[in-house]
């Protein structure tokens, strides 16, 4: 583990080191190439490729230097272990919020996500990013123990335009503090009567407020006193399969809404 550990240390040090073999992963490089490509000088390049050549990551042929097998499954090997630090880094502010109980995805496959935080200058950012999701997309399904005003709002006007179809399950509580303001009670019915709008309601606990706008998934992300702390969004294949599972989980547990129910 020890020789491993000074291997991963001696790449990690020299950004150019790192930069080299992964140009001589994907093709052949003369050193004059190499220098263009990383910006190193010239003796500086050629104490990484003797580096590299006594590890056995390289091989010359023909006045060029190209990455061997083990030194293909290196450099891919140490990009990965930098994504995943990378996506560490991004989560490690917002990961104690995320709802631990209903993830069952490997968080790698958040590397990508947008996450979008509220600040003093943009204190409904969050609001505000998944209100644009939901002003392009197409097909629309939640799940979430809230209802906002904003969002009703939105889904009302493009469910009724035929724009959009949208299918929601709700938590009881979220859909009893929409029926207290007679206003939002009106949209809500409004919703309700659409030909492509159908919302379910749940008197269970529900952990999450998840929004699949076509095929982006978007999380609020709120802390244990109920406070918006963040949102994240991502457009990736293995979160998309959990949020549809975790979907139809709740949707065939859950009853139909009804404007009796209001």
């Amino acid at each position: 583990m020890e020789s491993a550990l000074e291997e991963i240390e001696f790449l990690a040090l020299s950004p150019n080191r790192v930069e080299a073999l992964a140009h001589l992963t994907e093709t052949a490089h003369t050193r004059r190439e190499l220098v263009e490509l990383t910006g190193a000088s010239q003796p500086t390049l050629g104490r990484i490729l003797h580096d590299f050549e006594d590890r056995g990551w390289i091989e010359r042929e023909d006045g060029a230097y190209r990455a061997t097998v083990t030194g293909t499954l290196v450099s891919r090997g140490f990009s990965e272990l930098v994504e995943i630090l990378d996506t560490d880094l991004e989560l490690r502010p917002i990961v104690r919020w995320l709802p631990a109980e209903a993830i069952s995805f490997d968080l790698e496959h958040l590397t990508e996500a947008t996450i979008t935080k509220p600040s003093r200058v943009r204190p409904n950012a969050p609001v505000k990013r998944v209100l644009d999701l939901l002003g392009t997309a197409t097909d629309v399904r939640v799940v979430s123990y809230a209802f906002n005003e904003q969002s009703l709002e939105l889904i009302s006007e493009r469910t009724a335009s035929g724009d959009q179809q949208f299918d929601g399950v709700f938590s009881s509580t979220a859909i009893d503090a929409l029926a207290d303001d007679s206003q939002l009670r009106d949209q809500l019915r409004d919703l309700l009567t659409a030909e492509n709008a159908t919302i379910r309601i749940s008197d269970e606990s529900i952990p999450v407020a998840m929004t699949i706008t076509d095929s982006v998934v978007h999380l609020f992300l709120r802390d244990d006193n109920g406070i918006l702390q963040a949102s994240l969004d991502v457009d990736e294949p293995e979160v998309f399969s959990w949020a549809e599972a975790l979907f139809e989980q709740y949707w065939d547990d859950a009853t139909p809404l009804t404007i009796d129910r209001l």
